[in-house]
């Protein structure tokens, strides 16, 4: 899989393409992942990519041009543009499914007051990763691909991921290690017996427990 981000800070990205679980799955060439200023794009000698908006307003909106330059010039057959903005669906677990399976995503990161509205006319889909608001979309950026990349074959062992939260819409089950008493407080007796079938069972019960608790709204 090839991953394109495109951004105004490329330098946000050092420390996630640089360490841990996707820095391995880079050397390992499970994944590419290109880091791309679209300032380099502007027509502009000072590299200008945002401007006043039209009618008035605070802020500085990014301009069309320099970002269609560039989701067109890495644009392929095979490509699909995700606009990373508040305004776009709620991104799910089941969504990164879905991406997995695409040989190539473009991520286009905003910033400022956004973006010219005609945007939407050349990317495929827009994202949000929450109700709120951050200062650009770097941080979607790294959550999104995140989320793609440990799924992609050999990234982790796949049964640490096919009971992950969310999966199975229901939250994943609690986990303990040693020391098996600490301050009072015991690890469940059934994860000790060495009975495989009554811990597949409590681990269950306990995920529709916690789920009922925390999330109810998984449960519809």
């Amino acid at each position: 899989m090839r991953i394109d981000i495109l951004t105004l800070f490329p330098k946000m990205f050092d420390g996630f393409l640089s360490e841990s679980i996707i820095k391995r799955a880079i050397e390992k060439k499970q994944v590419e992942i290109n880091i791309i200023n679209f300032r380099d794009f502007s027509k502009f000698n000072n590299a200008q990519v945002d401007d006043t908006p039209y009618g008035g307003g605070s802020g500085m909106v990014l301009m069309l041009e320099p970002l269609v330059d560039a989701i067109e010039h890495y644009k392929t057959k095979d490509s699909k543009v995700i606009l990373l903005s508040p305004e776009g669906k709620t991104y799910k677990q089941s969504y990164a499914y879905s991406l997995k399976k695409e040989k190539h995503i473009i991520l286009v990161c905003g910033h400022y007051e956004g973006f010219d509205e005609r945007i939407h006319n050349f990317v495929d889909e827009v994202m949000s990763i929450g109700d709120y608001i951050l200062t650009g979309g770097e941080l979607p950026a790294m959550v999104i691909s995140d989320s793609i990349i440990r799924l992609l074959d050999g990234v982790i062992k796949k049964d640490s991921y096919m009971e992950d939260s969310f999966t199975t819409n229901l939250l994943d089950y609690p986990t303990y290690t040693r020391p098996r008493e600490f301050r009072g407080l015991k690890v469940p007796d059934v994860l000790l017996n060495g009975n495989h079938e009554e811990i597949k069972k409590w681990r269950k019960e306990e995920q529709l427990k916690k789920t009922e608790e925390k999330r109810k709204d998984l449960l519809q």
